[in-house]
Formats: structure tokens, sequence, C-alpha cells
């Protein structure tokens, strides 16, 4: 694996950080934290400058708040100094590792995506079944609390093998640690906070090990991951049982992870594969149940909103368009015409 030197003085450029600002600020000029710090802007970008390059940097509290997204999950919001660093790291570290990630990682990747993963499954369900004529299986599979779980000792080893610039690993350990999952020994800390830039390459860095055991070890063909999720396709249902155990024991001993006990799903093609928010049957994709619910009463929320003036048009009219989407990657023609009507009735009511 190639090694890379040099990398903190990559990062901490007034360049960098200038750029990292831009990226950061795209549809922010609003917040008023991020007017604060843009009122000084040339003065806070050089004092994190001057701050990195002295070795004084860090990092600063998290403002925690829940979202439900489906399922209740609870964000940790950093300053915006600190998140403007964020962007900078992953503008330098995400080039590095992206090449050595698998083709089936779909999270957080220019290019990929959920749809790109949901049209790669059902792609590989229809060659596997021939064409909806033979017997398919997939399973499905869930890692149990990952962010709040992931091994600071060990993203850090992993990191460590491929940066070999100390002051990069001092600086990484800073955000690393700048966030911990509380129950866990201070001498085992864990946990890296939905919210940051930086988690999202730290999770597919992390995960990258587990993909290559999948691809390189274990030598399966049909694996795609998004992020904790992942789905095996095979024509063999004993086959794809005789994985779990191989896979559990890689997830314990080398990453200190564990499948979530009740997110193993091994199903027939015949039965509908849910993955992504999308049910993959044969000659046919629909919107899982839970998913059309929730995008109905979002919408409803959204029109409330701006009839109370606590909200507006456009905000409804974007919410619209992109439930309209994510249903045009589906056989939703009804669907779509009755979230359209159904708009129209709560707008004009």
């Amino acid at each position: 694996m190639k090694v890379h030197k040099c990398i903190f003085q990559r990062i901490a450029t007034p360049e960098n950080l200038f750029l990292a600002w831009e990226e950061f600020r795209k549809g922010k000029n609003s917040r008023k934290d991020v007017q604060e710090f843009e009122w000084k802007l040339e003065q806070n970008i050089f004092s994190l400058y001057r701050d990195l390059q002295t070795h004084q940097y860090k990092h600063g509290e998290y403002t925690a708040f829940s979202i439900c997204d489906p399922k209740q999950r609870k964000i940790h919001k950093a300053s915006v100094r600190d998140r403007v660093l964020h962007h900078a790291v992953f503008k330098i570290l995400n080039p590095i590792f992206e090449p050595t990630f698998i083709a089936h990682s779909f999270s957080c990747r220019e290019g990929k995506g959920t749809h790109k993963a949901v049209d790669a499954l059902e792609e590989w369900l229809r060659k596997t079944s021939q064409n909806y004529t033979a017997q398919c299986f997939a399973l499905k599979c869930d890692i149990r609390q990952f962010f709040a779980s992931v091994d600071h000792t060990v993203l850090l080893s992993i990191l460590a093998k491929v940066i070999k610039d100390d002051d990069a690993l001092r600086l990484l350990r800073e955000i690393i640690d700048s966030f911990r999952t509380s129950g866990y020994p201070d001498n085992e800390p864990k946990g890296i906070p939905i919210g940051n830039l930086t988690s999202q390459v730290f999770a597919n860095i992390y995960m990258n090990d587990f993909d290559q055991f999948m691809k390189q070890q274990l030598r399966v063909k049909q694996y795609i991951r998004y992020t904790d999720d992942f789905v095996i396709v095979d024509s063999d249902k004993a086959k794809l049982e005789k994985l779990l155990p191989l896979m559990n024991d890689f997830l314990d001993g080398q990453l200190r992870l564990s499948l979530h006990p009740r997110k193993i799903i091994l199903r027939k093609l015949s039965q509908g594969i849910d993955f992504l928010g999308y049910v993959i049957l044969p000659h046919h994709r629909t919107l899982r149940t839970r998913t059309k619910r929730r995008m109905f009463r979002k919408l409803q929320l959204r029109v409330k909103d701006y009839k109370t003036n606590t909200g507006s048009e456009s905000s409804v009219e974007s919410s619209l368009k992109s439930y309209l989407g994510v249903l045009s990657h589906a056989n939703a023609h009804h669907l779509s015409e009755q979230l359209q009507n159904q708009y129209w009735f709560w707008m004009n009511e």
C-alpha cells in the first residue's frame, strides 16, 4: 500500500483553509454562527492557521441535537472553526484513500450514492436469477451502532499504515478524540460523531478493511456496502449462511464491531429485497412502506410551516421536488401523482 508523507503541511496552509471555508459555507450564508465567522474571516482563518502551525490547535466541544431520519439519530455539531478544519482535512485525506476503496462501496463518494447502490443491487439480482427465472437470495446485514462503536485506536492504526507524518497523525488524533461515546473506559475510546464531514471519510476508511476482507479473502463477488449496511447476492442460500460466522469473527477481532442480530435478513428475491429505502422485486422496484409514509408526513409538515409563516414556499417546493426525485427511481408513477395531488390539496385547503 502506498504511503504518504508531508500531509500536515498540505492541510495547514492558508490556501487550503480558505478553500475549505468556501466549500463549508455553501448553503449556510443565513446562519448566524457562519455570518459571525465571516465577519472577521481573514482574522479567523489566520488564527486557525497559526494554531495549527504551532501545534496549539484544540478541537472545541459539540452541540448535540436529535433528528428522525427515519429513526432517531443524535447529531453532534462542531463550531464553525472546527468544521472549516474538517473540510480542510477532508480535501487532502479523501483523495489519498479514495483509490483504495472497492468499486461497490457507495456511501459519501463522488459519483456513487444510494441510487447507484440500489441500481447495482438490482442488476446483480437480475443476473443471478437469470432474468428472474432462477432461485436467487440476498443476505442483508447492519453493523450494530456503527458510528458509536468505531474504536479510536483501531482507526488511528489504519490511518498510520498510510500516513507517515507525525504532525498529521497528531492532528487526526485531536479530531478523533474530540468525541467519545459514553460508557466506555477512558483507555478504550470509541465513537465518531454523526455530523462531522471527517466522520464520512473515517467511516469509509474503517470499513474498507472489511470490504477488502470480503473481496480478497472470502472472495465474495456480489457485495455492496453503504456505510454500515451491506448486502450479498448469491444463488446458494447455504453459501450465504456460512459467511455469517466468518464476517462476525473478522468484525469482532479486527474492527471491534459486531453485526446487529435483529438486522440479519436472508430472503428470496421473490419476497422482495429491502435496501436503502427501496424494495426490489422481480421486474419491479417500489418504495419501502415506512419511506412512503414519512414522505407524505414530512411534506404535510412543510406545508403547515409555510401556512403558519415558519417556513417558505420555496422550502415546500424543494421538498416536493426532492421526493419526486426519489420516486423517479422506482416504479411509482401513481404514487408520484398521489403525492402531487395531496400537495395541491394541502396548499389550497
